[in-house]
């Protein structure tokens, strides 16, 4: 496994704010990602959150917009933060990228043409990303907690969920829950998967949740959402979610803010509680 090319890096709050990039196993193409190492990682390896971003964003956005640093070197925390999707695959439509934008790839693996080819985000992550930021730099393996905003919301999620064990850690900020319900769910997936609608939902957080025999996360999931996002009404559906918790025994934290939108102002407000959530976590080894 090749190291990756270091883009650029920035001093910040005593640690440092890295951009990568590297060409892909999985997607077949060069990928972007970045990470902050705090500064407890100077002398020895640090736990980590993996952040996913939703549509339109890159891996800059979250390390620009959600003001996280500053807190994630206090407690010791890394941050991963991998671009959303595949970029010049040259896929006719690929721009448009069913009316998402390029970075809609809904974090699983197409099997559909012309996608199939390069938009394997699910095992990009999950069998190639981690393992090599574990080998090229000072984070703990073992302690990776996951979160995830909107799109990347409902990444994390469901990867939580179909990997159990791996992350010690869920949270997430207005996530999609129950994408085999909602208008966008049904274009990515048709797109992405077919439109044998049983593959769905192996892709939807709350079916996901509601089919386990016992809390994954005993320790408590946590979810924030804005009552002013115009996207809660048709595309989120957290109380589905809430719902396939209640039923499976799962510890949630579902906290909806009056007056709150769908953007990174929101994001920025509750980052705190997020990390403070994961690195409690995460600190139990």
């Amino acid at each position: 496994m090749s190291a990756p090319e270091l883009v650029s890096e920035h001093a910040c709050f005593g640690g440092v704010q890295r951009f990568y990039r590297h060409t892909s196993r999985e997607i077949g193409l060069p990928m972007r990602f970045s990470v902050y190492l705090p500064p407890q990682a100077e002398h020895a390896k640090v736990p980590a959150l993996l952040y996913l971003a939703g549509l339109t964003c890159t891996e800059e956005t979250f390390m620009m917009k959600a003001g996280a640093q500053r807190l994630a070197a206090e407690l010791g925390l890394a941050l991963i933060a991998p671009d959303t999707s595949p970029r010049g695959a040259d896929v006719p439509g690929e721009a448009e990228s069913w009316d998402f934008g390029v970075g809609a790839s809904f974090y699983l693996d197409a099997t559909q043409a012309p996608w199939a080819q390069h938009w394997r985000m699910e095992s990009y992550l999950m069998t190639e990303l981690l393992p090599l930021l574990a080998q090229a730099l000072p984070i703990d393996e073992g302690r990776i907690g996951i979160t995830g905003h909107s799109m990347g919301g409902h990444g994390a999620l469901t990867l939580a969920l179909k990997y159990p064990g791996r992350f010690k850690s869920l949270s997430a900020f207005a996530p999609i829950c129950a994408p085999t319900q909602c208008p966008w769910g049904h274009k990515a997936f048709a797109g992405y998967l077919g439109t044998g609608t049983a593959t769905w939902e192996a892709h939807d957080a709350s079916v996901l949740m509601a089919g386990q025999h016992s809390a994954p996360y005993p320790g408590g999931i946590l979810i924030d959402q804005g009552l002013a996002d115009k996207f809660l009404p048709t595309q989120l559906h957290p109380e589905l979610f809430e719902a396939a918790c209640a039923q499976t025994a799962q510890p949630l934290t579902l906290r909806r803010h009056e007056g709150y939108d769908h953007g990174y102002y929101f994001v920025a407000s509750f980052i705190a509680d997020h990390l403070a959530h994961h690195a409690r976590h995460l600190a139990k080894g």
